[in-house]
Parts: C-alpha cells; sequence; structure tokens
C-alpha cells in the first residue's frame, strides 16, 4: 500500500491504485503511444517511480518538502459569506495558499525527487496558465538542476507575469507559434524537443499523456484529497454530500477525487472550461469531445468529423486544451463523476464573486469549479467542498 504522511493526517492513495488496472488504463483509456525512442525511458520512469514511492527514504523527503517548503497542508476553509449567498455549507481546499500559489508545487517536488533519482541534469516541461512552470522552475531551483518550460505563444502574452517569474527563478522559457499557441501545442513543443533529448527528463504537469505520467502525476496530488477528507471530518464530523473542482487535463481534479474514489455517497463534479458553450468555441473535452489518441494516450479529445483534434478555447489558460485526463474519462464512462461545462461569463462572475465576498481572488481555472458549485447548490442546504487550484492574481487583468 502507498502512502503520503502529513502533518495531519496519514495519507492513504490506494484507492487511487485500486483505479489503475494494468499498465497505466483506467478501463479501456489510458496507455502508452509513443515513438520507440520514448519508450524505453518512459519504462524506465516508470520503474523508477514504482521504486521510489516504496523506500522510505523517498517518503521522508517528499514529505519534509511537502510541509517545509510548500506550506502543507493547505486549509480548508469554511466560506460563510459564500455559504450564506449560496445556501449551501461550502467549504474551500485553499491550494491557492501554497507555494507559488497552486496545486501544481505537489507533483513537481515529488517528479523532481524522481528524476534526481535518474540522475537527470536538465528538466524540461510544458505550461499554459503558467502555474506549472512556475511550480517546475522553483522545484529545478531548489535542487539545482538546468530547466526549459515550453509556453505557447498567445500564452506568453495573457500570463507575462507567470513568464517574468520562470525567467526570474532561472529557467529557460521558449515560446512556441505552432497551432494554436497554446497549452496543445506547448505540449507538442515539449514532447518534440524530448524525443530528441530522451536523456532530458520531461516534467509532465497535468494528469494527461502516456504511461507513467498519469499514475505518478495521480499520486502526488492525492494528497489534496485525502486532507480534505480528514479535514471535513474533523470540521463537520460527516463527509461532504458533493466536491467540486475544475478539470483541464485534470490534476487538481484528480487530486481532490481520489481521496473520496470508495465514498459512493459523495458527488464528484468536475468543471470544464466552457467557453461560450458550443463545439466551435470550448474546451469542455468530456462534454463535446470522443475517445481518440492523442498526445500519447487513448481517451477524450476534442476532434473533427474526420476525428483530428480541433482547437480549444476557453478564457482559462490552464483549461484551453482539447484532450482529458484518461482516468477522468474512466470516471465520466462509470457514471462516478459529472462534468459540466461552465462559459468564460460564468468563470469571470465567479471570479469576482468570491473575491468581493471572501476576500478570496480564485485563479480563472479555479473560478470554474466555484460557478459550477454555486450554480447547482443553489438553496439545496448541502455540505461540499470546492478545490481552489490557484490563486488568481495572474487573471485580474484580463478578468476585469
Amino acid at each position: 500500500m502507498e502512502t503520503i504522511l502529513t502533518n495531519t493526517t496519514h495519507v492513504n492513495v490506494e484507492p487511487l491504485a485500486k483505479m489503475l488496472i494494468h499498465n497505466g488504463h483506467y478501463g479501456e483509456y489510458g496507455g502508452a503511444f509513443v515513438p520507440p525512442v520514448l519508450a524505453e525511458p518512459l519504462q524506465r520512469l516508470a520503474n523508477t517511480f514504482d521504486t521510489a514511492v516504496q523506500k522510505d527514504s523517498f517518503q521522508r523527503e517528499f514529505v519534509h518538502y511537502l510541509k517545509t517548503y510548500v506550506g502543507r497542508p493547505s486549509p480548508l476553509y469554511y466560506a460563510k459569506r459564500l455559504t450564506e449567498h449560496v445556501g449551501s455549507i461550502i467549504y474551500l481546499k485553499r491550494e491557492d495558499l501554497n507555494h507559488t500559489g497552486s496545486h501544481k508545487i505537489n507533483n513537481t517536488i515529488g517528479q523532481i525527487l524522481v528524476a534526481k533519482r535518474m540522475g537527470a541534469k536538465e528538466i524540461i516541461a510544458e505550461t499554459g496558465a503558467g502555474q506549472h512552470g512556475v511550480a517546475t522552475a522553483t522545484a529545478a531551483a531548489l535542487l539545482g538542476i538546468k530547466c526549459k518550460v515550453f509556453m505557447g505563444e498567445i500564452d506568453v502574452q495573457r500570463q507575462a507575469l507567470n513568464v517574468r517569474r520562470m525567467k526570474l527563478l532561472g529557467a529557460e522559457v521558449i515560446s512556441t507559434s505552432l497551432g494554436t499557441k497554446t497549452l496543445k501545442d506547448a505540449v507538442d513543443a515539449a514532447l518534440g524537443y524530448y524525443i530528441e533529448h530522451p536523456e532530458s527528463y520531461y516534467l509532465l504537469g497535468s494528469h494527461v499523456g502516456p504511461h507513467p505520467y498519469p499514475r505518478m502525476v495521480g499520486y502526488f496530488q492525492s494528497v489534496i484529497g485525502q486532507e480534505a477528507r480528514a479535514q471535513i471530518l474533523n470540521a463537520e464530523g460527516r463527509l461532504p454530500q458533493s466536491i467540486f473542482a475544475c478539470v483541464g487535463g485534470g490534476s487538481n481534479a484528480i487530486g481532490l477525487f481520489s481521496g473520496f474514489f470508495d465514498d459512493g455517497e459523495v458527488r464528484i463534479y468536475g468543471a470544464e472550461g466552457g467557453g461560450n458553450a458550443t463545439l466551435e468555441n470550448t474546451a469542455a473535452t468530456l462534454s463535446f469531445g470522443k475517445p481518440t489518441v492523442f498526445q500519447g494516450t487513448y481517451s477524450y479529445c476534442l476532434v473533427n468529423d474526420e476525428g483530428n483534434p480541433i482547437e480549444s478555447h476557453s478564457v482559462a489558460a490552464g483549461l484551453d486544451y482539447p484532450g482529458i485526463s484518461p482516468q477522468h474519462a474512466y470516471l465520466k464512462d462509470s457514471n462516478r463523476a459529472t462534468y459540466l461545462p461552465v462559459t468564460d461569463t460564468e468563470a469571470i462572475e465567479a471570479y469576482k464573486m468570491l473575491s468581493q465576498l471572501e476576500g478570496i481572488t480564485p485563479a480563472i481555472e479555479s473560478s470554474h469549479a466555484v460557478a459550477l458549485a454555486a450554480k447547482l447548490l443553489k438553496g439545496k442546504g448541502e455540505l461540499a467542498i470546492v478545490n481552489l487550484s490557484g490563486r488568481g492574481d495572474k487573471d485580474v487583468e484580463r478578468s476585469l
């Protein structure tokens, strides 16, 4: 059994392991669809990860950084004024209070420790909203490893603050003008570089891509759900009736959801980037997409009539991605979780609402989860947890 220890609870990630059937498959989804040049590095990565997480020395080092560097456990905050406004009891899981301002640091610290065990001399990563790029640059600086971050040209412009942060941390930010110049293309560029430099360590930021990345990212982010479960039981003496998180690739959501997989009475909701809620302008992959192979894994993807990936559109750079986690695809098809689109307008309204009601400015990505919770819980009197995956400083200029 794999465990992660924090200073408030013994965190059990066995429920996540139960959903991993074989070789990175979640039901029919997942797997590794990669060129031969990457097959051996990915197998070596899988072997290193599987061995590392069984060692007490790895666990101690990881937990040390979670506690003393990241600042875990993150608080579970009772949002009194939001509760009164919505008419349901709402707690916020405050991943925005982690070092670097988002949930991304949980995964980058974990993976950088794996990279160190593999003797990596260079870290490469992709980023959309910039939060994963910042977290990767931070972890690389912490351990003194060279870092390159690939980013779409449009995202470089709309997330200029995070670009400056990455450069300050010593990372090289590589802008790509491929395709839509957003997250999908940053992934393509990073994968292209990885194919040419397989000796590098590709630190994938979301719950997507070929095996073993979804397994690793899910493991390192499962601390969110295990903390939240223990915290809500301590605060309310019962489990929530529903939980909410935004879903782009799916890492913050799978982190929260994993703590409640075995609790059938807890309803699970994912808020997708709906754009204007049409196929021509959306990032709601599970609402509008179809299963296909995309960027190394088999999962849902936004595709055209010929089955080719199409552009996605969302006001939130971190949700602006046509693919999705294979585990979220499984959760959708098995009806364990429900995924609904949230429009750009609804997300911006929620961004302002939470700022004004609670003095908490969420990332525009997280605002999608706030909006969905406020809509579905209106006047219900239910107990719920909403994951705030990151803080919204980066989005102020674009959301007013």
